[in-house]
């Protein structure tokens, strides 16, 4: 009664906290979002596991389908998703995140195809039928060895592209904590599949254990780390000796640290200073240009960055930049100290760093290639 109580509570965090991390717009990221949905997912397995052990699936056949479909696909993929999406953009962008979701697709299809029979009855598997199920078993149990083992090991190499060490450390120990339990729960899986071992306890204990996941995400991931932090950022904001001086940027007297913590608006302190960086200084002619130096030029993290330009401009931090340096080659195009210059020089002196991203952004922004612009601009 206590086990399942335990189990039924961090269920219902799981889904409470995902539910938050969707609909506020503190959390609003795209890397945040995989965490809800590892959160998610994780809330299933649960699920499926006190349905289990409840016999609600012998009860109500039905729910089932619940269990047929393999959640657990899911940790190594999200989990993997969340790391890639808080690292700089030239990284994320050669990731073919698709792939990873077919062992989960081929799992789940095998796993209903075959267990259609047990609920439905609709079909009878012949002895050719049932070599050709183990041939897709066996690729079955592949996919598993390289969805939960491949991703997780992965993704302690693009760990090193987050720049943020307090993010970097608690990352980490999310991402051990849950390598450990699927590459436990893998062996004993395999273990009672091939040597028809009772498994049963060990099972429990690695359910008891995703609770634990579940619970210190909410209090080291949500609200000990990701709150604490931006409350921190606005303190350092108000009162670091290196910020840069800006006679424009009013901060009303009244203001308090905790409406910056709450919700994030165009008056977001950051915001107001990283567009004054970009018409004031023109930071965004730096070819180099990412999150991480922003971050430093703000005294933030990287993460926090993106959170900032996503929530307040629709958009994601590339094109953010992409737009100034599109205004700027316009500029130049009607001003007449440009006329000798090309282009593509244009483009290369605004920050761009080749004629394709350049002929890209500008269509983006002015539905027009920078030629069909000059034309209809003389």
């Amino acid at each position: 009664m206590i086990y399942t109580t335990l189990l039924n509570i961090a269920i219902f965090q799981g889904i409470v906290l995902g539910v938050v991390i969707l609909k506020s717009s503190l959390f609003n990221s795209t890397s945040n979002k995989y965490l809800a949905y590892l959160l998610f997912a994780l809330s299933m397995v649960l699920l499926n596991y006190v349905f289990e052990i409840e016999g609600a699936f012998k009860s109500y056949h039905l729910l089932c389908f619940l269990d047929y479909i393999d959640w657990i696909f899911l940790l190594p993929v999200f989990i993997f998703l969340f790391i890639i999406n808080r690292i700089d953009d030239t990284v994320k962008n050669r990731q073919r995140t698709y792939l990873y979701y077919i062992p989960f697709v081929y799992s789940s299809t095998f796993t209903i195809i075959y267990r259609l029979n047990d609920i439905l009855g609709i079909y009878k598997i012949t002895g050719s039928g049932i070599f050709i199920i183990n041939i897709l078993r066996l690729i079955q149990l592949l996919f598993a060895f390289i969805i939960i083992l491949f991703p997780p090991f992965y993704s302690y190499f693009m760990i090193r592209h987050l720049k943020d060490p307090q993010e970097k450390k608690w990352v980490i120990t999310l991402l051990t904590t849950l390598y450990l339990l699927l590459s436990t729960w893998l062996i004993t899986y395999m273990t009672g599949f091939f040597l028809g071992i009772d498994i049963s306890s060990t099972m429990s204990g690695l359910a008891l254990s995703a609770t634990f996941i579940m619970h210190w995400t909410a209090y080291i991931g949500i609200y000990k780390y990701k709150l604490a932090k931006n409350k921190e950022a606005v303190y350092n904001f108000l009162n670091q000796d290196s910020a840069i001086p800006y006679p424009n940027l009013q901060i009303a007297e009244n203001s308090a640290p905790q409406e910056y913590k709450e919700t994030i608006t165009a008056d977001n302190l950051y915001f107001q200073k990283l567009e004054l960086l970009c018409k004031n200084d023109h930071i965004y002619t730096d070819s180099t240009l990412n999150r991480e130096k922003v971050a430093e030029k703000l005294g933030i993290s990287a993460g926090y960055v993106s959170q900032i330009v996503n929530t307040i401009t629709g958009d994601n931090f590339a094109n953010y930049i992409n737009q100034y340096r599109v205004e700027a080659v316009k500029e130049m195009i009607s001003d007449p100290e440009y006329e000798n210059y090309t282009l593509l020089t244009m483009g290369l002196e605004a920050g761009f760093t080749s004629k394709t991203t350049f002929y890209k952004a500008f269509k983006k922004v002015t539905s027009q290639t920078p030629n069909e612009y000059k034309n209809t601009s003389k």
